[in-house]
């Protein structure tokens, strides 16, 4: 690994530092705390300066440092790709900012362990990257619990990571695995959009919709009266000012009262006929209901006729369907004239609706079959093997390993091994021309 700082001659050592960006740090308090010139904020750009902000806290950078703690270089991540470089410069002592793609290279590794305390620390041990062993246990969620584990069991999997001054940068990207634990291999195959396998190709599913003819035969039930005298509308023609109700708002007692009848809209001493025919029942006054007419119907059936102005019928007398009992009024608990219409069966109230025009309950049901066409819309799945690329050499080269012993795998370089010692620094900077950074000031192992 080597550094070349811009521009600079120095004599001695020099070392790499990993440093972690202080949460809450303004880049100017950062080059304060350095000793930096603020000089050097007046050198970047308006479009530049707006990057200084995506500075997290938290994150870590590097600093190349003298034996005397003056900063020659520092690299600071922004995102994954581009950092920012500030360098001091040849001579001057003048500090160059600028923002430089981060220079790092793709390791491609392969592990192979067996385990002998538990999956996180034997894959930290080999590899000096624990977040291994979490990613790998959250590809495997739900399959294979990792408390269970035991010792011997048999752990291989590849990935690929970027580097970045020997250490890891970036989150790895798996390409499979495989955990041979109580006899049985967990295979994991994972394609280019992170997605998950348990076979070396996906299903992907394909949804066909369209349109198709179909006949089918239809039987339906068709209710005729038995009588044609069924029952009638007590005031032809006239309309419903308030209907069958549980729960009414009573527009003269201000509160929620059930309605157990139909109200009819007409003018004072239009006539009131019978439903159907019947015997009366009642003819006389009724209290909150005025005068009234009550007819027995027979088959449980009475009807009920409130608020009428003059009663033409008496009690105990027959009448036929459609004759004139008697003349719409305002008697009784009233707010104007109107017919009050109630229809009971078998002493409980109903929804007169349910029967007049009906005929009440006398009905014939018959039965017709038809022969229908219509158009139906259909959605037809079709599931597709997809081989995941490169996953069946995968899965014998992991074979292979599941079946060895051997313990195999990259391990990372630990931060103390990065000690940079600059020396002949002249050299470098004819090397460079005195022009500016051989790749960015950083090169990777």
């Amino acid at each position: 690994m080597l550094w070349i700082v811009w521009g600079i001659a120095w004599l001695g050592a020099a070392t790499i530092q990993r440093s972690i960006w202080k949460p809450g740090e303004t880049f100017s308090e950062y080059l304060q705390r350095r000793g930096v010139p603020l000089q050097v904020l007046r050198s970047i750009s308006p479009e530049d300066s707006k990057y200084l902000y995506e500075i997290q806290g938290g994150e870590p950078f590097f600093e190349l440092i003298d034996d005397n703690g003056t900063l020659l270089q520092s690299l600071i991540p922004l995102g994954e790709e581009m950092q920012i470089a500030l360098s001091r410069q040849w001579g001057s002592g003048a500090y160059r900012f600028d923002i430089v793609p981060i220079v790092h290279k793709e390791v491609h590794d392969t592990v192979a362990l067996s385990v002998r305390s538990s999956c996180y620390r034997d894959i930290d041990r080999v590899t000096n990257n624990p977040r291994l062993g979490f990613i790998l246990k959250t590809l495997y969620k739900r399959r294979v619990d990792f408390r269970k584990l035991r010792k011997g069991d048999r752990i291989v999997f590849a990935y690929r990571q970027k580097s970045r001054l020997g250490e890891p940068w970036g989150q790895p990207v798996f390409q499979g695995a495989v955990i041979r634990t109580r006899g049985k291999d967990h295979f994991i195959f994972v394609d280019r959009d992170g997605n998950s396998w348990l076979k070396p190709y996906k299903e992907v599913k394909t949804v066909h919709t369209g349109t198709k003819t179909v006949y089918e035969t239809v039987t339906r039930k068709i209710r005729t009266l038995r009588n044609r005298k069924g029952y009638i509308r007590p005031i032809p023609g006239a309309r419903i000012t308030s209907p069958f109700s549980y729960k009414r708002w009573h527009p003269i007692l201000h509160r929620y009262r059930p309605h157990l009848g139909i109200d009819f809209g007409a003018r004072r001493g239009t006539p009131i006929h019978a439903v159907n025919r019947g015997r009366v029942i009642y003819a006389g006054w009724m209290r909150g209901y005025g005068k009234v007419v009550k007819i027995d119907h027979g088959d449980g059936y009475v009807s009920l006729y409130a608020h009428q102005s003059r009663i033409r019928v008496h009690r105990g007398q027959y009448v036929s369907r459609g004759q004139i009992i008697g003349y719409v009024g305002s008697t009784g608990r009233s707010t104007g004239p109107h017919l009050h219409f109630g229809l009971y069966r078998r002493g409980r109230a109903i929804n007169p609706l349910h029967v007049i025009g009906k005929g009440g309950s006398r009905y014939v049901v018959t039965e017709v079959t038809e022969r229908k066409k219509r158009i139906k819309k259909f959605a037809k799945t079709e599931i597709k093997k997809v081989p995941i690329p490169g996953a069946e050499k995968l899965k014998k080269r992991m074979e292979t390993l599941l079946h060895s012993s051997s313990v195999k795998g990259y391990r990372w370089r630990e931060i103390a091994d990065r000690l940079i010692y600059v020396d002949q620094i002249t050299k470098h900077k004819e090397a460079s021309n005195e022009t500016g950074y051989d790749d960015y000031g950083q090169t990777d192992r």
